[in-house]
């Protein structure tokens, strides 16, 4: 069954959310698609709490529905970035755990008190103030401890976390996680897994009691070493391959389509676009969408020089782009496509009929998070599947 759901942000108002009829883009969310992914991961990875990431919005897929419905099949831990988010997730999901994975800002402890949140704490300056707020507060709420195992980024270093780790000694000690974060698991074979897995056991040793969490979606393929007492999937979920180079083990998640808004003939030697950046060498047919890099497909999939442009399908054909992707439009080389079957108002697909999120993301010289969260506001949004 498929549900248009009223309760999107960040429309204003359901008034201002797109009609179907009114706009060139269609992003449909296939939701069982999501639960069957985490359901996939959970059974992977039992007897271990396998949580979920629905941070950026969901990855593009709408925070609310997919919280919702992954709520509804049992997941009870979220991780979010920041505390509006986890404000989004507590309104579906009044129950759940919700980590914040980018930790206190100077000043916002109440805020995760008033949320019943739990702050992940990525330094010791965020760890003095959180023990500050909490001792004057007598607040029991709990938090997470980020200990940095190789990523270089957030995080306490291992010398801080030995220091920190005799305060378990006492009874109010006031934390609930303590999780790491693998730099490179999309490569299984990269040695930074195994030594930030055999780091990490350390690390549990000395916090031994406190539930841990270190795999991440392509974490958890690197088997049960990496598995811990929690997981955390998160690009799985919405149908990334999270094992690039072998058959992606993940439902798609997202189909997305634009409508032809015309169909125009090119000589040989005009050009198309922006900077005259793609000529045609025949006589070309090019169809235009009203979507562009302010809907979310990147200007890095134009067609260029010595580059691939990436390819969508019109027609049950692979069409490549030509011309720079602009904010609004981009144009497709439909020369290929038999005379008279692209006409204005048809359907291109851009993700879906074969080409996957990842395809996609390779045409644009990216990845499958950054396509994913980068789906703008103004497309007509459809979920499938409750």
């Amino acid at each position: 069954m498929t549900v248009h759901d009223p309760d999107l942000r960040p429309a204003p108002t359901p008034a201002a959310a797109p009609k179907e009829g009114e706009i060139g883009g269609i992003l449909t969310v296939d939701l069982a698609a999501i639960e069957a992914n985490w359901k996939m991961l959970a059974g992977m990875t039992m007897p271990v709490e396998c949580a979920a990431v629905v941070k950026a919005n969901g990855y593009g897929c709408g925070i609310e529905p997919v919280t919702r419905r992954l709520a509804k099949a049992g997941c009870r831990t979220f991780f979010v970035a920041d505390l509006g988010e986890a404000r989004r997730v507590r309104a579906v999901a009044p129950d759940a755990a919700i980590y914040v994975l980018n930790g206190i800002m100077p000043g916002s402890a109440p805020a995760f008190a008033e949320g019943s949140f739990r702050p992940i704490i990525n330094s010791v300056t965020e760890l003095a103030e959180w023990d500050a707020f909490t001792s004057q507060n007598s607040w029991r709420g709990g938090a997470a401890l980020h200990v940095d195992t190789g990523m270089n980024r957030l995080g306490v270093s291992v010398q801080e976390a030995t220091a920190i780790a005799p305060r378990l000694h006492s009874e109010n000690h006031g934390f609930t996680l303590v999780m790491s974060h693998l730099a490179c698991a999309e490569t299984a074979d990269h040695p930074l897994n195994d030594r930030q897995i055999r780091l990490f056991r350390e690390i549990r040793i000395m916090y031994r009691g406190i539930p841990s969490s270190l795999a991440n979606s392509s974490g958890i393929f690197l088997g049960g070493t990496a598995f811990c007492d929690l997981v955390r999937p998160g690009v799985a979920l919405y149908g990334a391959n999270p094992t690039p180079g072998k058959k992606n083990p993940m439902r798609r998640a997202v189909e997305l389509k634009a409508h032809i808004i015309q169909v125009r003939a090119v000589n040989r030697g005009e050009s198309v676009g922006y900077g005259a950046g793609w000529t045609a060498e025949r006589p070309s047919r090019i169809a235009v969408l009203p979507v562009g890099y302010a809907d979310g497909l990147l200007r890095s999939a134009s067609a260029a020089k010595g580059k691939p442009a990436a390819e969508i399908m019109i027609a049950g054909r692979r069409c490549p782009l030509v011309g720079r992707v602009s904010m609004d439009l981009l144009a497709a080389d439909v020369t290929n496509v038999a005379e008279g079957s692209v006409r204005r108002g048809d359907l291109a697909t851009i993700i879906g009929d074969g080409t996957s999120v990842d395809d996609l993301a390779a045409g644009m010289g990216t990845i499958a998070y950054e396509v994913l969260t980068s789906f703008g506001r103004r497309y007509h949004r459809v979920y499938r599947g409750d």
